[in-house]
């Protein structure tokens, strides 16, 4: 019997990289470093400081369309999405690098546009380009984006860190994103209602100086940067702390702008606010008797509140998801490419 063949589809993006890349160097990675499975890889250059460096791609027509976006919007989130996961680690980016392939009818315009938005942010972060690469491509932009950091080594958060008791909490609301998407697809002009979904979505900012300020905290433990979904970006924590994670649904902060949105066109707001992924806030475990303390000098700090969602149990890798005190089965699962 002819034994069959699997495709990239049936392992997905994370078995691919478990499977088939992050085996084949881990003998490769000195013992001082840190290397796949972490939103940064971590070089230490001393006892007490280390470079990070995070690299994502974002390629036409899976991750933007060009005519749903304009070129500064897309210069802008093209860095702001690597920044958040320096931010993840709670470190301070230092530099910037950028590999992009275009198509050779595309207007000057359009790339002087794109590294507006790009330079906007990277002012605005003290992020100087330090160089990168440029290459023709078919038909497609495909952007690739490279940021190095620093850290203190006391303040380096990983996935790994979750422990027992650890209240889960994230830096802001989630959903308006993938609202602002479906926006896009649904073709609505852009008025009071929508605004906010199609700023979330075309120009999110990633939470720099938020994950700096948590990351001084020794109860801060675990931390993640939303990018895929709430429902998919916690499990990477889960599995790489080998815990299990309770959701309380109605503890889930939405905006007005996401609910109205729903309530329009007939959408779960849950399900976009726990899989819509693209919100680049910061999801992080906090000791649970620290949790108080470190969420009111939070909300002086920065003037808006940390949202507590769960909370961290033994048990195998997995979320239980509530409302009501009532388990609640069939939560979609995050975004995953393939």
């Amino acid at each position: 019997m002819e034994k069959t063949k699997k495709n990239l589809k049936s392992i997905g993006e994370f078995g691919l990289i478990e499977e088939y890349i992050a085996p084949e160097f881990k003998d490769l990675v000195k013992e001082h470093m840190t290397g796949i499975g972490d939103d940064c890889s971590i070089i230490p250059v001393s006892k007490t400081t280390s470079h990070i460096f995070t690299t994502d791609m974002l390629i036409e027509k899976t991750h933007f369309l060009r005519d749903k976006i304009t070129p500064y919007q897309l210069g802008f989130k093209s860095l702001a999405v690597n920044l958040s996961d320096i931010a993840a680690m709670g470190g301070k980016p230092v530099g910037s690098y950028i590999s992009i392939g275009l198509p050779k009818d595309i207007e000057l315009s359009w790339i002087e546009e794109f590294m507006k938005g790009y330079k906007a942010l990277s002012e605005e972060e003290d992020v100087p380009l330090l160089g990168g690469d440029t290459t023709s491509s078919e038909n497609s932009i495909v952007i690739n984006i490279g940021v190095t950091g620093e850290i203190q080594n006391q303040n380096i958060k990983k996935r790994s860190a979750a422990e027992t008791g650890d209240i889960i909490c994230i830096t802001g609301e989630t959903g308006e994103s993938a609202a602002g998407l479906q926006a896009l697809f649904l073709d609505l002009p852009e008025d009071n209602k929508t605004k906010p979904l199609f700023e979330q979505h075309l120009s999110p900012y990633p939470h720099i100086s938020e994950g700096k300020w948590l990351a001084k905290h020794k109860d801060v433990h675990a931390m993640i940067d939303v990018s895929d979904g709430i429902s998919s970006d916690l499990m990477h924590i889960l599995n790489a702390s080998s815990r299990k994670g309770n959701i309380d649904l109605e503890k889930i902060p939405m905006t007005n702008a996401l609910l109205n949105f729903c309530n329009t066109h007939q959408i779960d707001p849950t399900e976009l606010a726990l899989s819509g992924g693209e919100d680049y806030i910061l999801l992080l475990t906090i000791q649970g008797e620290a949790f108080e303390n470190i969420a009111k000098n939070f909300m002086d700090k920065f003037q808006k509140p940390l949202y507590p969602i769960g909370k961290i149990e033994d048990g195998k890798p997995k979320i239980a998801y509530y409302k009501n005190n009532q388990e609640v089965e069939n939560i979609r699962k995050g975004y995953t490419h393939f």
